[in-house]
């Protein structure tokens, strides 16, 4: 397929654009770019960011990748996803070149796809899991919508299969990381939706089977920040919202989000904020006013 390449000052590149049909749209996921480049020596890409999910395969090379603080090393059949509005960075070995693969997608359930392939926010990349199989129907994708019967349901058709090929190689070679993506991620989803009832770390590790000590670790190393924090977080952005948008005293906005009185309450929230929650809703008031 080389034939059909460009070359520019860094690469060769063949690049197909989709305009996704009222259908597609209408379902969990859809393609939207689908490519294959041969990296020249000096290929660096970013730092930028991507307004859809791209699922990239190397094909040959090494290089190296960065996104959300973490950094991988790109070798022959490894996986690796750009999210969107995340700023990220790769570039090629240029004694060994890269050459890619790439298919950028959306949807409402783009993030349920990757973590049926093992990747999440936190975990961008799989090492080795790109099979012989999901490179060709790769190759079909790219035969199909070189032909006359680049339909809809065809790309639907092909975009699943391939995601099917790719969870079957993740089931069998990174199974352990899997289960890692998925306590983890099974903790996060709690926090965010109990925080407002009194939870504590021992309690979300003891939900996820995890002990707490090695909760807290990984999710601080997988997340940025550790689990008394995301929930504190949770917390005060729902407080804010309630003070802002509401009339509730505090002590309905204290047991709302989930402190037993308005001296925890108030405490925690200067603490963060600098001042007092009556303090910052009559600023609130009086910014909207002078509006």
């Amino acid at each position: 397929m080389r034939d059909k390449m460009i070359e520019d000052n860094h690469e060769f590149l063949e690049l197909h654009l989709f305009t996704p049909s009222a259908y597609e749209k209408s379902g969990a996921a859809w393609p939207i770019r689908l490519g294959h480049n041969i990296a020249k020596p000096n290929y660096h890409i970013g730092p930028r960011t991507t307004p859809y999910y791209y699922l990239i395969f190397v094909l040959e090379g090494q290089g190296t990748f960065h996104q959300n603080k973490q950094t991988f090393q790109l070798r022959k059949n490894d996986i690796f996803c750009l999210f969107p509005q995340v700023i990220h960075e790769y570039y090629t070995c240029p004694d060994d070149p890269l050459r890619k693969v790439f298919l950028a997608f959306d949807g409402r359930q783009a993030l349920k796809l990757l973590e049926r392939i093992g990747l999440a926010m936190h975990c961008p990349h799989a090492a080795g899991i790109v099979t012989p199989e999901a490179i060709q129907l790769m190759w079909d994708f790219f035969e199909l919508v070189n032909s006359d019967n680049n339909t809809d349901l065809g790309r639907l058709i092909l975009f699943h299969r391939i995601f099917e090929q790719l969870s079957a190689a993740a089931d069998g070679s990174a199974r352990s990381d899997r289960r890692d993506v998925s306590w983890l991620q099974k903790g996060h989803e709690y926090m965010e939706i109990h925080y407002a009832e009194g939870i504590t770390v021992e309690k979300v590790s003891e939900y996820v089977g995890i002990d707490r000590t090695h909760f807290t670790k990984q999710y601080r190393k997988a997340y940025g920040i550790t689990p008394i924090q995301f929930i504190q977080e949770l917390k005060m952005k729902e407080a804010r919202a309630l003070l802002e948008q509401t009339s509730y005293t505090l002590s309905e906005i204290a047991h709302s989000v989930g402190y037993p009185d308005i001296f925890s309450f108030s405490k925690a929230f200067k603490k963060l904020h600098g001042v007092a929650p009556t303090q910052y809703r009559d600023a609130k008031i009086k910014s909207g006013q002078q509006k």
